[in-house]
């Protein structure tokens, strides 16, 4: 049997920690930058775990 590919979008997306947490980018910070404070923007840059309602279907994606 050939083995299984794992969705190339996702993996692009969605970082898997040490511990096994999906971690993901979060949104709004790909335009009207000049409008948002630099409190948001800083706030926006960092990562955060994947909705726990999402993780079944992502990590069936990343084929885990």
């Amino acid at each position: 049997m050939p083995k299984n590919k794992s969705h190339s979008g996702i993996t692009k997306r969605v970082k898997v920690t040490g511990t096994g947490k999906l971690m993901r980018q979060q949104t709004g910070l790909r335009h009207r930058l000049e409008v948002k404070s630099s409190k948001e923007t800083r706030d926006l840059s960092g990562y955060v775990p994947v909705n726990k309602a999402d993780v079944k279907r992502v990590r069936k994606m990343l084929g885990r």
